[in-house]
């Protein structure tokens, strides 16, 4: 049976401006949606799962989404979702600037985790795997912690910062995927994308 225009359709269940602009970067066609969870860590849970498990109910959720769009309805759901993780701490959003600040302090002049958990189904079948990269910080001073979060970008980023803007001055060296720290880690989404039969190098942007 010949492919459809739904089954190289990919839905994006993010409202992550970061994700949508990788997938344009490397010319997927997807449409956008953002699935609302509640993210809670539950007692006990590593990060790892925690991660992933995010990202496989993102996945879900995206596809549940995708029944009631018109038109053609995409095959697949993309969820995702990216934690920093600091000794036994998870960092998530910032709540507000003491958050924020706390954050700041606890990666000043160390190395940190960054995970993603990339997760692809469909109705049939799910691909899921987490990426993880080593991030280190300069030491950083309590103004420029201050006129970072003046900025405004620290407030909806994972961890307070994002490496793909202004915060790319805080950071003092990456081992491991780039794009796994700006949310969405292309090495292992397009291997994912071929297996699923959706194109890439084709369109940019959201329908």
């Amino acid at each position: 049976m010949p492919n459809t225009a739904a089954d190289k359709t990919l839905l994006l269940a993010s409202g992550s401006p970061r994700r949508a602009q990788l997938l344009a970067q490397i010319g997927v066609r997807f449409i956008q949606r953002a699935a609302s969870l509640p993210e809670e860590r539950e007692a006990g849970e590593s990060a790892f799962a925690y991660v992933e498990r995010l990202a496989r109910e993102k996945a879900a959720a995206g596809l549940a989404l995708a029944a009631d769009l018109p038109g053609p309805v995409p095959a697949w759901s993309l969820g995702s979702d990216t934690l920093v993780v600091a000794g036994d701490r998870v960092l998530e959003k910032p709540c507000n600037f003491d958050d924020f600040s706390s954050m700041m302090s606890a990666l000043s002049g160390r190395e940190h985790v960054v995970l993603t958990a990339v997760c692809l189904s469909s109705r049939e079948r799910t691909l899921c795997e987490t990426v993880e990269t080593r991030v280190r910080f300069r030491n950083l001073e309590a103004k420029q912690i201050e006129t970072y979060w003046q900025t405004g970008e620290p407030r909806d980023k994972a961890g307070g910062y994002g490496i793909q803007g202004l915060g790319a001055a805080l950071v003092a060296s990456v081992s491991g995927s780039y794009t796994n720290v700006v949310g969405l880690p292309l090495e292992v989404l397009v291997p994912m994308l071929e297996e699923a039969g959706i194109p890439y190098w084709q369109w940019e942007g959201d329908l």
